[in-house]
């Protein structure tokens, strides 16, 4: 295994080095990053040797407007903001949890959508009295660090304020130009913060794609398919934070958010039918109508006794609603008369109500304990209609249709979770500490509408987390923890089917139960002297049960159906390996090359296709490179990003289907003038290569596992590239 590493670097590291290590490993690390790195703006040190912190006169050279400027200096950033370090097999996230990556004041918000990350560019950089990257656990934390925490600390001040706002426009392939812009007033009025913002982004998108089908075994030409989508869609966002200090020992909080991004779109696909003599055109047009939105308030409160003692308390209710309404309309051309063959309305409504408090104190020197629990309710409100151009009574409820009837269209499924958690924080020595946790899961889950069950679950989750800081720069991370997935409620009843134009619909499966996850971690981390960078890598190794994918639920071998199942157990391991080095070795010292390599695999059995496949979403990995350079004498920087899919081991099965997906790839370049009186202008490029996403599905006569191709479909899509043009200013 590749060892990479992440640590601080301070003056006094090569002397750690000599206490701490042998002679030959100082000898070889010496040898190889000795006069490589010259020195830039270290960060100062921190009592804490798994702390690194950056005052604010770090980040003065760069000319910042937000804290997301100043974060983007920093070498090795994306490691701490990245998240959780271990990949969700399951797209639910209900719930709190204990985990969070970006700390303001040294407090998590609360909040899921409206939650710290989505403040960054919000936050003025004039506000920032220091940046510290956490590597470390600790009972003082507001939350447990799954891999590295940022913790943003504002400047104390009896009086102050500041208005950021950014405007710009957004070009598109097609030529649409739709602008963005965020407006934020922040400040402080004696011991009363508060941050209020507004935000316009465009989610347009403009795709063209074409489709190639072919007929073995001699592969003859099918049919062509060209196909054009647009969707129109621009977010409206509305957020606020304030928090109160109370007292010395107490302080308050709330924030709220409103988010409006309905989504309409509008497709048109030219079919060439091959098979007949001459070959014909056919037109299909759909419209899909589409609103959604959201909304979320939370607030939390921290009391902190004498005796080192603290209580905190934390709600969040939210709603999420969303419905598209997709109608196919079928000609022979542009223009000509057109007949509608497919109506399909979906909706949900998703709310939740969460509650945690809990409470720690220092059991023994070096030692603290924290005692709690969460209760949190979920509900979902889903409906599904489908009508088609069949035999029966026209319905003006399914766009003048006939009405089909599926089962499990309509549900509504809520959960009432209750979670017991104990945390446990050892200092074992100066430079080991061990934090270990159990909790415990105990959650009823109810679906009534069409169908009416009702589940209950129980579940231990374990976790150890050790870490060993062998100086100021080497760090080693061990952990193994117990993770119990959480349904996504959609796949409870039936759904659009998004991956297949032929096949509508998909059936729910009410007997869905969690997947468990054992998953195994070792990450080691070093940073190289006077900041000159930080290398790192992570080995691991997941052993999955209970996985979840596409079951066999077929009525017989002439109607064949499947919908999302669980399918057994798996394997899923690799080693990501990552690397942000600055080029002091080329007198490029505010020159920053990143780079990253994920390889992984993975292997479950399912029955359905009788052969072992890979664990769904686990591919094959991915690389990354990027580079940022900083002249603050021109007060300017520019760089690039670009990241690629390992190709490969990328298979979705169905019943009767499986499609390959080919990997995704993008390459985004920027440049930015900073300190043009009061104004910065950003210029982004965005797919500059004009990447394609391509797939291929095959198609079965009969079962997949029989092994009867009797079509191949080859499709690839882009939305062209796309540049962006801004101006900033804080005032």
């Amino acid at each position: 295994m590749l060892v990479l590493f992440a640590g601080r670097s301070y003056d006094s590291v090569s002397q750690e080095y000599a206490q701490e290590l042998t002679v030959r490993s100082k000898i070889i690390i010496m040898s190889i990053f000795s006069g490589i790195f010259v020195p830039a703006v270290a960060q100062e040190a921190a009592e804490d040797e798994s702390t690194v912190t950056y005052p604010a006169s770090f980040f003065a050279q760069y000319g910042p407007v937000s804290v997301n400027d100043m974060l983007n200096v920093i070498p090795g950033i994306s490691l701490a903001l990245e998240g959780n370090e271990v990949r969700s097999f399951n797209g639910a996230d209900r719930g709190l949890g204990a985990s969070e990556q970006i700390l303001i004041n040294g407090k998590r918000m609360a909040g899921k959508a409206n939650e710290a990350s989505s403040q960054l560019d919000r936050i003025s950089a004039d506000q920032v009295q220091y940046i510290e990257i956490i590597r470390g656990t600790s009972g003082d934390l507001d939350v447990r660090n799954t891999g590295q925490l940022v913790n943003i600390v504002l400047l104390e001040s009896q009086s102050s304020s500041s208005f950021a706002t950014e405007v710009g426009a957004t070009h598109f392939r097609d030529g649409q130009v739709e602008p963005i812009g965020t407006f934020s007033f922040s400040g402080q009025t004696g011991q009363f913060d508060y941050l209020l913002s507004a935000q316009v982004a465009t989610g347009y998108e403009d795709l063209e794609s074409y489709e190639i089908s072919v007929i073995p075994p001699g592969l003859g030409l099918n049919d062509v398919r060209e196909i054009e989508r647009t969707q129109e869609q621009t977010n409206y966002t509305l957020n606020s934070n304030i928090a109160y200090q109370i007292s010395p020992g107490s302080r308050i909080a709330f924030n709220g958010l409103y988010r409006q991004n309905d989504p309409p779109a509008n497709l048109v696909r030219t079919i060439t039918n091959f098979l007949n003599t001459p070959p014909t055109i056919g037109v299909e047009r759909e419209t899909l109508p589409a609103t959604s939105d959201n909304w979320e308030f939370g607030g939390d409160y921290e009391y902190n006794f004498d005796g080192g003692g603290k209580y905190k308390v934390l709600f969040i209710v939210n709603e999420d609603n969303n419905a598209v309404t997709r109608e196919r309309f079928v000609s022979l051309g542009l223009g000509d008369p057109e007949n509608k063959n497919l109506f399909l309305d979906t909706s949900n409504r998703e709310r939740e109500r969460i509650v945690r408090t809990s409470y720690a104190w220092d059991p023994f020197e070096g030692q603290n304990l924290e005692l709690g629990i969460e209760r949190a309710q979920t509900i979902l409100d889903n409906a599904l209609k489908i009508g088609l151009p069949i035999p029966g009574v026209a319905s003006p409820d399914h766009g003048g249709l006939t009405a089909v009837n599926l089962p499990n269209a309509v549900s509504s499924v809520e959960e009432l979770r209750y979670e017991g958690f104990a945390i446990h924080n050892w200092q074992i020595n100066q430079r080991m500490s061990l934090e270990s946790s159990l909790f415990y899961e105990d959650s009823e889950i109810s679906q009534s509408g069409d169908v009416n069950v009702s589940r209950s679950f129980d579940f231990l989750k374990p976790k150890v987390d050790f870490r060993f800081n062998m100086s100021s720069s080497f760090q080693l991370r061990m952990s193994a923890e117990l993770d119990v997935s959480q349904l996504r409620f959609s796949d409870f009843s039936a759904s659009a089917n998004d991956r297949d134009e032929t096949q509508d619909t998909i059936a729910g499966n009410p007997e869905l139960e969690q997947e468990e996850v054992w998953r195994y971690n070792v990450n080691l981390d070093y940073r190289l002297p006077n900041d000159g960078g930080v290398l790192n890598s992570r080995l691991f190794y997941f052993d999955v049960g209970n996985s979840i994918d596409r079951i066999d639920v077929s009525t017989s071998p002439i109607n064949l159906a499947s919908t999302n199942g669980n399918v057994g157990d798996g394997t899923v391991y690799g080693l990501n390996l990552n690397a942000s080095i600055r080029l002091g070795f080329l007198n490029l010292p505010q020159a920053v090359v990143t780079a990253g390599l994920l390889v992984q695999d993975s292997k479950i059995f399912s029955p359905m296709i009788g052969k072992n496949r890979k664990v769904v979403p686990f591919d094959r990995g991915n690389v990354r490179l990027g580079f940022r350079h900083d002249i603050p004498s021109k007060n300017f920087n520019y760089g690039f990003n670009y990241r690629d899919g390992i190709d490969g081991n990328r298979p979705f099965y169905d019943v009767d289907n499986v499609i390959f997906i080919g990997s995704n790839s993008n390459l985004s370049l920027f440049a930015e003038k900073n300190n043009v009186g009061r104004f910065n202008y950003r210029f982004e490029i965005d797919n500059l290569m004009d990447f394609e996403n391509c797939r291929e599905r095959r198609r079965f006569n009969g079962y997949l596992r029989d092994g009867d191709v009797i079509e191949i479909e080859r499709f690839c899509t882009t939305n062209g590239v796309r540049f962006t043009f801004k101006v900033r200013a804080t005032f």
